[in-house]
């Protein structure tokens, strides 16, 4: 029978642990238990936490996991699945912040557009938006998809582009499947955003797409 945190010594419960030594101490199984906060009716959270790392593959595999994917696990539910990708999402976000970054060449958009794309498993677009001298504001994500493919929503792509001030941008993606070279729905999208940003008078920087550890333009 799992005991429930609230019935461990003081010494063992992952939330005591961490004020007395420190995150750093804290194995995965407790950190995760912590940003759980209770199990369920029979399961603990630290055993909840273990089983959780064990079908997910561990902290990368969780990381990179769906709410939908989360939500379904036993014990888990959407709120608990909600509050693990957005802690997953903000730890992305504090490692690799957009720092002041001037987006000169496909190189730029490909290394600031990884951040948002490795370890995905279901395929991301993602849109930087740039002040007029090109300096990246902020990189957002308009869509996900499946496993293996994903619409490039035009009107959203513009419209994050305006509602953070704007005056260029580019586009970016990740192939999931593992192929590199761009498909011939990649080359079209780029088309329509290229005309669609001509219409509204912002500059359209390029599109990549992300495959490991390469990349290529899409034209």
């Amino acid at each position: 029978m799992a005991i429930p945190i609230a019935g461990m010594p003081l010494h063992d419960r992952p939330r005591e642990r961490m004020l007395a030594v420190g995150p750093g101490a804290l194995c995965d199984q407790e950190l995760l238990a912590i940003l759980l906060r209770s199990g369920t009716r029979g399961v603990g959270a630290t055993e909840l936490a273990a089983g959780l790392l064990s079908t997910q593959g561990g902290v990368q595999g969780l990381a990179s996991a769906t709410i939908e994917e989360l939500a379904v696990a036993a014990g888990i539910g959407l709120a608990k699945a909600t509050s693990l990708v957005a802690a997953f999402e903000l730890g992305r976000r504090a490692a690799h912040p957009d720092e002041t970054v001037v987006i000169r060449s496909a190189d730029d958009v490909a290394r600031v557009a990884r951040r948002h794309l490795d370890g995905q498993r279901r395929e991301r677009v993602v849109v930087l938006v740039c002040d007029a001298a090109n300096r990246l504001k902020r990189t957002v994500v308009v869509s996900e998809g499946s496993i293996d493919r994903s619409m490039v929503p035009v009107r959203e792509i513009l419209n994050a582009v305006l509602r953070n001030d704007g005056r260029a941008f580019a586009l970016a993606h990740n192939h999931p499947s593992g192929t590199g070279e761009p498909s011939a729905a990649d080359k079209r999208a780029t088309r329509d955003v290229r005309e669609a940003a001509d219409v509204v008078g912002l500059r359209f920087l390029g599109h990549v797409v992300v495959t490991g550890p390469g990349w290529d333009v899409v034209r």
